[in-house]
């Protein structure tokens, strides 16, 4: 009776094995074509000129510089905003936050907000910069609506990373006369850094790539000028350039720009994945 169990449960692990790794193939297999289609359409025919040039509404041969400016542009201040203030929350909840009714309240209101549209996210930043400040839809108003949009990632990330360092690490790290602060600079923090990066790596692409929030509040145009540093300009980003092509332009080459736009676009959120989780790769080389 036992060795017949055991069989069939070898048998069913082995059948379980092959069915996560058939998954598993299939989902690296269908990822792998969608970026070589969109990659290969791209980035055979790109030039310097196309991704620093002026975009054009008329004729040939129009570039992307503006737009691919404004996209990093917006990245920095949203990150210089959403970052400290989702891990300054995320540490909260972790290790100062009571465990009462209101906290409970508070985490389910992050995680809703954390899969609210992003359109209304937009429609927020419409109310503040739009409405109530009158400035129009301008850089900083893109920006700021894009931290909204993954502040609650960014504190839940945190949270869950700072949360999953050991007790045992915390409690020593008291035992030996560390204040709270110097164990969370000194033990929670380094010890968590893979999971909060990640987290960050995860809003910057997610920042870099939305375009609903950006059209309704920074706009589907640019100033026209290549590193126009002025926040109150129109911002318009790749992924909003890419819709724009798409939808509504007119020029003869609007299939062209819009394959190289999106291998930019694509290529660049690859980039921006490799450059947070190379040093974490090192590090764990090194260990």
């Amino acid at each position: 009776m036992n060795m017949s169990t055991n069989k069939l449960n070898r048998f069913n692990n082995r059948v379980f094995t092959v069915f996560v790794w058939l998954i598993s193939s299939v989902v690296v297999l269908f990822i792998g074509a969608l970026l070589f289609i969109i990659l290969e359409k791209g980035m055979p025919s790109l030039t310097w000129d196309f991704i620093i040039g002026l975009p054009s509404e008329i004729e040939e041969g129009g570039g992307i510089g503006p737009a691919l400016f404004n996209s990093f542009y917006m990245l920095f201040i949203s990150l210089l905003i959403s970052v400290p203030l989702g891990m300054t929350a995320g540490i909260y909840l972790a290790e100062f936050a009571p465990n009462n009714k209101l906290i409970g309240l508070v985490r389910i209101c992050v995680e809703g907000l954390a899969s609210v549209p992003s359109i209304i996210f937009g429609l927020f930043g419409i109310a503040i910069f739009v409405e109530m400040f009158q400035i129009g839809l301008t850089i900083i108003g893109g920006a700021v609506s894009l931290a909204f949009l993954n502040l609650p990632v960014m504190t839940r990330v945190t949270e869950e990373a700072i949360r999953g360092v050991p007790k045992e690490m915390k409690h020593a790290s008291f035992a030996l006369g560390a204040t709270h602060l110097q164990t969370i600079r000194r033990v929670l923090i380094p010890v968590a850094i893979n999971g909060i990066i990640t987290g960050i790596s995860l809003v910057a692409g997610r920042a870099f790539g939305e375009s609903a929030v950006i059209i309704l509040t920074a706009g589907v145009t640019t100033s026209g000028e290549m590193w126009d540093f002025n926040l109150l300009s129109p911002g318009e980003t790749l992924a909003v350039h890419l819709w724009y092509v798409q939808s509504e332009a007119i020029v003869p080459d609007a299939v062209e720009i819009s394959d190289k736009t999106a291998a930019v676009l694509l290529f660049v959120v690859l980039m921006i994945n490799f450059m947070f989780r190379i040093p974490l790769w090192i590090k764990d080389r090194r260990r």
